[in-house]
């Protein structure tokens, strides 16, 4: 005997009264087609053998006016009405049975090589869904049909046996915005009202991040009603709308990727640009969208007061230019709405008395009450404060250097400004976390782009109301510095470190998504500052930069080729083994013992090579004496910057056989401001410096003319090395000279730099760009012959 589900609960006709159906006439009735679906248990036989599978089946029935009726007999579906019952709309039912056609649905007597054993549950008007030539679906397989049903005009009913329900649609798409921590942040959370009932949707975004078979582009035939089925649970589907699930997705993705769990998101108020994507998005119904929208609006007049200019309190011993009034507005703007920020104006244009100018106001109009904390680099120690003691002397400054500054950790909140510097974050770790900051400063910030450093760590822990970094490069190789900075200035600005490389890094450079630059440069913009030197000095004098190619003598050429064959192979061995992305170092290190015999010979240390090093000459030192000659007779100051402090040594020494006076600048000079002095004093023509020492914090306007002797990867620290002599205080034409190897390595670097320049334009300057990483066929282009 066939078993069926508990189709007991299927709705039986009932039908109209006589008095009611004499009231009604087909003309001005249109009845609504019912589909009651449930599970249907069988004996079938198919091609000779039992199948006992369950399988789903929809009852068709008609609603005129709450009164349920079958479908017509087959004489009625061709288009005929029953005399005895004049109120049928045979036209309307004929039509709906037209439209399970269409579906692939059956009707259970009429499939073809399958027959029913005897069943008082199976009739005319059940409908079966085939999967092939008698191959009927069971329950599960009805899921998708279920909304074009839907669609189609069916109504829906499910019966209890069913394992899947289809929900019926959101009547609304909620956004609930409440106002946090004084207004601070605030709470975003997304409904669905469906029924009555509230549904949250965080849950259901979630899931659809997760699920690969979730459409993020629209297929080239989808409808634009097109819905997705979100499961709620093990058997009830809700249908949404695709179009309004990736808009949501599209704005939300990075937010709830790093927060994994709840049913709210937490937003700072410096992600106020989602609330303004979330505008875009159509029919969404707001709750407490007022609060929000008046602390963004109150935001935005600050902001518009930034971009004017102000003059610093009364008290400040400088005279600020135009642009620097106008980056102390911007700074004021930080401090009025509790924001921290990045100030990443080029080198030279004064960042250091634009934040003293900053402290000086905020401290004269009450704003600032506890100490300032300000992280340097251990060279920009005394710049500090000898800056501070000259523009605003009345502020008292605590230096914390030197083997006895554990006697003034006791000070420390009896001071205006207390002064560190990153490496001697981590020792004093404990001690400065006891105190609480009103102001955070991060001079040089770049010293933390590296997050996993100890300096950084600290840095995150440090309790200040407010923080500011301030940096000429806030972004040299990768976006991950650009994230590194504002995470330490203001943390979830832009996600977790994973979720910023997943949603942002990762789309930006390796697939040049023109979209998701654009997003980052609208989230980062209102919190970092930044002019370019010859946009805002009108009155600096011009500079010129002159690229001098140098020709490898004979035997400085074969040694070069004999040690590229011999690193080339060893680079492709790396590869080989561990992959392009996990040879790094290898690269590094072949490439490191190329650019030294660019420079000279005599740089390397190889065992095997001493007789071909003896005898090749540098060309390229020889090029820098002649140039050095012609400079040091026509007057001029020169500045000449290397990575290599042991390729200074042996310019220092042809210098000296060649009586130029110089002076010299590395890593080991223990006087820095004194030898500065020095210079600008006038005490010699020339003055050598390591790139990595006299990269920042120095003033050299004294100098004219700057000379690379070997490029490295960053343009920006070129850059940086350049500004030492570029920049405020200089009234002479500056000239930069970069010298460069024909056909060696070095012309690829040069060809590399473009291409970092190319990321830190499209951050900072919203421009476009490109991928920036290695693979082999660019490891080979690096190790290229160099006669190409």
């Amino acid at each position: 005997m066939p078993t069926s589900g508990s189709y007991d609960s299927i709705d039986e006709e009932t039908p109209l009264p006589a008095q009611a159906a004499l009231e009604l006439s087909h003309e001005r009735i249109v009845p609504q087609p019912c589909l009651r679906l449930f599970t249907h248990r069988i004996n079938t036989w198919f091609r000779g053998r039992p199948d006992r599978r369950p399988i789903g089946a929809a009852r068709l029935s008609f609603d005129y006016a709450g009164h349920r009726h079958a479908p017509l007999p087959s004489r009625a579906r061709r288009g005929a009405v029953l005399a005895e019952e004049p109120f049928r709309n045979g036209a309307a039912e004929l039509d709906a049975l037209e439209r399970l056609a269409e579906l692939h649905m059956t009707d259970a007597g009429e499939v073809e090589g399958v027959y029913f054993d005897r069943d008082p549950v199976l009739r005319s008007g059940d409908f079966v869904l085939e999967r092939g030539r008698g191959v009927l679906a069971t329950p599960d397989h009805w899921l998708h049909l279920l909304p074009r049903l839907s669609g189609s005009g069916f109504r829906l009913e499910f019966s209890p046996d069913f394992p899947v329900e289809l929900l019926k649609g959101p009547d609304q798409w909620r956004v609930d915005v409440a106002s946090r921590g004084h207004g601070k942040w605030f709470e975003l959370g997304l409904s669905l009202d469906v029924d009555g009932h509230r549904i949250e949707l965080l849950p259901i975004l979630r899931r659809l991040f997760a699920d690969k078979a979730f459409p993020r582009v629209p297929a080239p035939n989808e409808p634009p009603d097109a819905v997705w089925l979100a499961p709620l649970d093990e058997r009830r589907h809700l249908p949404l709308r695709l179009d309004r699930l990736r808009s949501l997705m599209r704005v939300l993705e990075s937010t709830i990727a790093s927060q994994a769990t709840g049913d709210h998101l937490r937003l700072k108020r410096s992600q106020a640009d989602l609330l303004d994507e979330f505008e875009t998005i159509p029919d969404l119904h707001w709750h407490g969208r007022e609060r929000i929208a008046a602390e963004r609006d109150r935001l935005q007049g600050i902001a518009s007061r930034a971009r004017s200019s102000r003059e610093p309190a009364e008290g400040f011993q400088a005279t600020l230019r135009g642009y620097q009034k106008e980056g102390l507005a911007w700074l004021g703007f930080l401090g009025e709405a509790g924001l921290g920020g990045v100030l990443a104006d080029d080198m030279g244009l004064g960042k250091t008395v634009q934040v003293l100018a900053h402290i000086w106001t905020e401290r004269v109009e009450g704003r600032l009450k506890r100490p300032v904390l300000i992280v340097a680099p251990t060279t920009l120690v005394a710049n500090w404060r000898n800056e501070t003691r000259r523009f605003a002397p009345e502020l008292s400054v605590l230096v914390l250097h030197g083997p006895d500054r554990e006697r003034r950790f006791e000070h420390i909140d009896s001071h205006h400004i207390v002064i560190t510097t990153y490496p001697l974050l981590s020792r004093d770790r404990v001690a400065l976390k006891k105190h609480r900051f009103d102001l955070l400063v991060l001079d040089e910030s770049q010293f933390i782009k590296n997050t996993r450093t100890q300096a950084a760590k600290v840095v995150r822990e440090l309790k200040a109301d407010r923080r500011l970094a301030m940096t000429g490069t806030p972004l040299e190789n990768h976006l991950g510095e650009l994230w590194a900075q504002f995470d330490a200035v203001e943390p979830g600005l832009l996600g977790e470190e994973r979720v910023f490389d997943r949603f942002w890094r990762e789309p930006i450079e390796e697939e040049g998504s023109v979209e998701v630059l654009g997003k980052l440069n609208r989230r980062v913009a209102p919190l970092m500052l930044r002019r370019r030197k010859e946009d805002v000095l009108k009155d600096l004098p011009p500079k010129t930069e002159i690229l001098r190619s140098v020709e490898l003598e004979s035997a400085q050429a074969q040694l070069y080729e004999v040690l590229r064959l011999a690193q080339h192979a060893r680079v492709r061995e790396a590869v080989a083994m561990q992959g392009a992305g996990q040879s790094g170092i290898v690269v590094l290190d072949a490439l490191l013992r190329l650019r030294q015999v660019c420079c000279d010979p005599r740089l390397l240390k190889l065992e095997g090579l001493e007789k071909e090093i003896a005898a090749a000459h540098s060309a390229k030192l020889e090029r820098l004496m002649e140039m050095l000659d012609g400079l040091v007779a026509a007057k001029r100051r020169v500045l000449v910057f290397s990575q290599f402090t042991s390729m200074l040594d042996l310019i220092q020494q042809a210098l000296t056989e060649r009586g130029i006076g110089h002076l010299l600048l590395t890593g080991q000079t223990r006087d820095r401001a004194e030898v500065v002095a020095r210079f600008q004093e006038g005490d010699a023509p020339v003055f050598l410096i390591s790139l990595k020492a006299g990269g920042v914090g120095l003033n050299l306007t004294a100098a004219d003319t700057v000379i690379h002797y070997d490029p490295w990867w960053n343009p920006a620290a070129e850059d940086q090395a350049t500004d030492r002599a570029y920049r405020i205080g200089q009234d002479k034409p500056v000239f930069v000279y970069k010298l460069i190897c024909s056909g060696t390595v070095e012309e690829r670097i040069r060809a590399l730099q473009a291409h970092k320049s190319a990321l830190a334009d499209a951050v900072l300057e919203g421009g476009t760009t490109a991928s920036l990483h290695f693979d082999e066929a660019e490891i080979d282009e690096l190790f290229a012959p160099l006669s190409s």
